[in-house]
């Protein structure tokens, strides 16, 4: 088994260059604790990957942390999450403080416009990434419920904003009924149901935004893009719809969990404490569910009715990742900025590249519109 020291090192490596969201880290954390050093069987992995997949909140991150219980138990997860956290949460404050700061340079207010004009089409190309699997292994029976589901959450993130997670709660629970199995899940639901219940201003309402985005994202990390937006932009005002198309570059462009992109949004909101306030409180809903309850993951993944529950949840979150691409591209200011979108939503769906080295491209263009003159919003 792996020194506390040792899973600092190489938790803290994947961290470091963890790029490309939670398909890499999967990969990464498969080759370091399986196939390499053989510290997981494959089926041990198999089975916290799986586990930490129907939990709500940042699976990648979740997984992290589990690998790490699983190695050298409560220290070795809170060593090992860290390690894989801090990383990427150092990085995006930095690029936040330069991005989103009062007045920026020309060239960072373009590089800025310019990645946040492909990020719709990143919201596209996230959504189908979670919708496509889930559509293949429905049956044909229940295909026309996943088409609902993913329907209602599409329409959910383009329009109602704040209401987006009781669409996701109500999927769940309309499975629930379906199948036959809604008795016993009121719990699940009226936690769900009391976690939407309006948050005080100032820094309540940042915390609660935040414990939104860890413990109720169901489907994949860039769900928490339509439950931030609607607080960070519409709610509180802590920034423009610009910023904000910035801060979710910026947590596309670092390495570690999409999930630190709450940082940029309580940096614009608070500073470097209100960063540091966002990412605590979101990442700690992932500490407590390994840290608490790690030693019932095998009974979890046998219960009917959390399975039955997350295959209304998952089709509705994928649907609300892509129809946050609305919200998304209407947040765009200048004609430039369409036309980009419209090259990067061909290079990401058409030509499958990756979605850092588009955002990148796309940032640089922006930066050389910015210096030859094309309009930059402030």
């Amino acid at each position: 088994m792996p020194s506390l020291g040792e899973i600092a090192r190489e938790w803290g490596r994947i961290g470091c260059i963890g790029f490309g969201g939670p398909p890499a880290h999967v990969s990464l954390f498969r080759g370091l604790c399986v196939t390499r050093r053989g510290w997981l069987s494959e089926h041990q992995f198999e089975r916290a990957l799986a586990a930490t997949n129907i939990l709500p909140g940042p699976a990648s991150t979740q997984l992290a942390i589990y690998c790490a219980w699983r190695l050298r138990g409560g220290v070795g997860a809170l060593i090992g999450g860290l390690a894989f956290i801090l990383p990427g949460l150092v990085l995006i404050l930095a690029l936040s403080v330069l991005f989103l700061s009062g007045s920026p340079p020309l060239w960072v207010r373009g590089a800025g416009m310019g990645a946040g004009a492909a990020v719709a089409a990143v919201a596209v190309r996230a959504g189908l990434g979670v919708a496509v699997p889930i559509w293949r292994r429905s049956s044909d029976s229940r295909r026309p419920r996943v088409l609902l589901y993913a329907l209602a959450g599409a329409l959910a993130a383009a329009t109602t904003g704040p209401w987006l997670v009781l669409v996701l709660l109500g999927c769940g629970a309309l499975e629930l009924t379906w199948r036959g199995l809604a008795a016993g899940a009121v719990s699940l639901n009226t936690w769900g149901l009391l976690a939407t219940v309006a948050a005080p201003g100032g820094t309540g309402a940042l915390a609660w935004t935040a414990f939104k985005v860890g413990a109720l994202a169901f489907g994949g990390g860039f769900v928490i893009v339509p439950l931030m937006q609607s607080d960070a932009v519409n709610t509180y005002h802590w920034m423009t719809h610009a910023q904000f198309l910035n801060a979710v570059a910026l947590g596309q462009v670092t390495p570690g969990p999409v999930t630190q992109t709450v940082a940029a949004v309580g940096y614009s909101a608070g500073g470097l404490p209100g960063g540091l306030l966002a990412a605590l409180v979101a990442f700690a809903p992932s500490f407590s569910f390994i840290l608490f309850g790690a030693a019932r993951f095998e009974r979890m993944l046998e219960n009917k009715r959390v399975s039955t529950f997350l295959e209304g949840a998952a089709p509705a979150a994928s649907g609300a990742i892509i129809g946050s691409a609305i919200p998304l591209a209407g947040a765009l200011s200048e004609t430039w900025q369409y036309a980009l979108l419209a090259l990067s939503a061909v290079v990401l769906l058409g030509l499958r590249r990756s979605v850092v080295l588009t955002l990148l491209a796309a940032g640089a263009l922006g930066a050389a519109a910015g210096l030859l003159g094309a309009p930059i919003s402030h």
